[in-house]
């Protein structure tokens, strides 16, 4: 098969692990690299960190990252949006087909990834490599195919060479295997020995462990589990019947995923919740010990960030700039100088609440009034977006006003709030203008407020929360506005330990034994209980320490389901890219996100309209990339068969 063919292997980027050496992945280049490379212990090292490595070529990429989350209840298309998020909305302004699906960039990269794996694993014995090293290599190759089987279904465990071998040769052809075989043969399997032969510490910081294995073999049972029983009839290609081959039934892998994930709670390793969730997703606390396997970036080196030039990034495939998607334009926001001519009141700076805007993706209105209802007790809406925009004029060169005149002809300072967006509807109404007005974003405004004001129910296409939790965070802006059009010098979080309980609690829902102490609500309320803990406010922009976790466990059901789960994961784990996969994985994505509400995509319009989205049931599996198959020596008939039925 063309697409996995040698260059697998082959690069420029390739890197090397010292292991023990350091206490981070030290990486080098190599300018040319061999299968033969495989029969040194050095080389093999150096397959292993291609294997952390690669996460950085798609995961953060804005492309990808939308293909997760536009087209569910957390996202649509924004006013900017071209046809790679369009084709994502199911709502009619683009049609997905197999040339245009931002997914195509999981399969290339899984691919490379799962025969570098098989490459490290067939040769790791005979250099000298350790149990506990060759199983990061299982891990990564359960993990990618993972990956892969929940977005296309069944896929190929033979490359060319042989079923889950290293391949080396140049073989056009290609056989799908069926979602069972996948599971039972590859995914299981490695993942299992991963649990098995991982450190429950970290070799080297980032390195995977026993935890992280354990959250994703859970994961992979409750997945399958949800396979077996088709509670919807969604179809499955290959065509299989839902029988597993072992001859388990689907309560038998909610069980095992109920075992998996409440062992890993109870042996953490060295990984624990935060305190707050502000703690999770401030950017000083990056790497935090919630966070269990992440794609790195790093401010201290242009090299190790994967980035020639940390001060500007034009959004190419290793670069992390998933969060400008869904950050609007608020440099567009306008006050008054002291002669009466509109500036630039908040200007674009390198840090968390700002940083750079593509208005690609755009949360609906459901998000704020049904997602985030409880503004008031869960700090997760606070931790999770930017609802005041603040003057930051002053940072610019040249810009020497001490005050601008802002709403209601009043006058605001260089920190005070320049707009916001309010957490309710008022009861008063907000006077809007007809178009973009004296603000130059069509905000309005209320009686006695200095900053422009937007309420949940105007939220447009064009103007809405940014993203907090993802954006922009650097600590060498020298007191100014920084690099705001670097790619973004954070790690992207792929696993926390948070989702354990999650995982826990939707197999225990699913009917699964449960532990004493754990049961469904008695996980979520670990969560919610946690989100009831406030440690700064961001709306307010100072510290606020107020615990409401006693009223945020007892608003929780009695008894909780598959929907209220949901809920609670959309609120935990809000635009982190995963959305589609869990109302995929349940076959709640039709229920959950045939309709929305937004607003225009013109500065003024804060009239909503419900958008009708039609997803079909193949919808379910996205397109195998035609790149993939125009690359097969096949008969047009055998490509035909290859692809997912309805994107023929």
């Amino acid at each position: 098969m063309k697409r996995f063919y040698i260059y697998t292997i082959i690069g420029v980027t390739l890197l090397m692990l010292f292991a023990g050496c350091e206490d981070i992945l030290v990486e080098q280049p190599r300018s040319l690299y061999t299968p033969e490379s495989f029969k040194t212990e050095k080389g093999v090292q150096a397959g292993l960190t291609a294997l952390y490595a690669r996460q950085r070529q798609y995961i953060h990429n804005g492309y990808y990252y939308n293909a997760g989350i536009t087209g569910t209840d957390e996202a649509t298309y924004g006013q900017s949006a071209d046809n790679n998020f369009k084709v994502m909305d199911y709502s009619g302004a683009a049609v997905l087909d197999p040339t245009n699906c931002p997914a195509n960039g999981l399969w290339g990269n899984a691919f490379i990834a799962i025969n570098t794996a098989s490459g490290v694993i067939e040769n790791g014995v005979e250099v000298g490599i350790t149990d506990s090293l060759l199983a990061e290599a299982y891990f990564f190759r359960g993990f990618n195919y993972f990956s892969l089987v929940q977005t296309f279904g069944g896929v190929p465990l033979d490359l060319g060479a042989g079923e889950l071998k290293f391949n080396t040769s140049s073989a056009r052809t290609s056989v799908r295997n069926t979602v069972p075989e996948v599971y039972t043969r590859g995914i299981f399997p490695d993942l299992e020995k991963a649990v098995a032969d991982l450190p429950e510490y970290q070799r080297v910081t980032g390195s995977v462990t026993k935890t992280v294995a354990r959250l994703f073999l859970a994961k992979a049972y409750l997945t399958y589990a949800w396979w077996l029983e088709n509670p919807n009839n969604i179809p499955t290609y290959p065509e299989a019947s839902r029988v597993d081959p072992a001859g388990h039934d689907a309560q038998y892998y909610f069980q095992q995923a109920y075992n998996v994930a409440t062992e890993a709670i109870d042996n953490p390793g060295p990984y624990y919740l935060q305190e707050t969730f502000y703690d999770v997703n401030v950017g000083s606390n990056d790497r935090n010990m919630e966070i269990l396997f992440y794609a790195d970036h790093t401010e201290s080196s242009e090299y190790y960030n994967d980035q020639g030039d940390m001060s500007y990034s034009s959004g190419e495939m290793h670069h992390n700039f998933a969060v400008w998607m869904m950050t609007w334009n608020y440099t567009l926001i306008r006050s008054l100088n002291e002669s009466g001519e509109q500036i630039s009141s908040v200007v674009r700076e390198a840090v968390q609440e700002l940083g750079r805007p593509w208005t690609r993706m755009a949360p609906p209105i459901n998000v704020f009034t049904n997602t985030f209802a409880d503004k008031t007790n869960d700090s997760r809406y606070d931790g999770t977006f930017q609802t005041v925009y603040r003057g930051n004029w002053n940072k610019e060169d040249g810009n020497t006003y001490n005050s601008l005149i802002n709403a209601n002809g009043m006058e605001v300072f260089p920190g005070d709030a320049i707009l916001t967006f309010l957490d309710e509807d008022p009861a008063t109404p907000i006077e809007y203008p007809a178009m973009a007005g004296d603000n130059g974003v069509g905000a309005g405004t209320l009686p006695g407020r200095s900053d422009w004001v937007i309420s949940p129910s105007g939220i447009s296409r064009i103007v809405y929360p940014g993203l907090w939790k993802l954006g922009t965070y650097r600590t060498d802006n020298a007191g100014g506005l920084g690099s705001p059009n670097g790619g973004i010098t954070r790690p992207f979080n792929i696993a926390k330990f948070s989702e354990l309980y999650f995982i826990a609690a939707e197999a225990a829902v699913k009917g699964a034994t449960t532990s004493s102490g754990k049961t469904a609500r008695e996980l979520i309320n670990v969560i919610r209980a946690r989100a009831g803990k406030w440690k700064y406010d961001n709306g307010e922009n100072a510290e606020k320490i107020e615990d409401h976790s006693a009223e945020m466990t007892a608003a929780t059901p009695a008894t909780i389901d598959i929907d209220y789960i949901l809920l609670e994961r959309s609120r935990e784990f809000f635009a982190e890219g995963g959305r589609w996969f869990d109302l995929v994985r349940t076959q709640k994505w039709t229920e959950y996100a045939s309709s929305y509400q937004i607003c225009g995509d013109s500065y003024g319009q804060h009239t909503a309209v419900t958008v009708e989205r039609t997803i079909e049931p193949y919808h379910y599996l996205r397109p195998i990339p035609q790149s993939q198959i125009d690359g097969m020596e096949m008969t047009e008939d055998e490509k035909a068969a290859y692809q997912n039925p309805g994107y023929e």
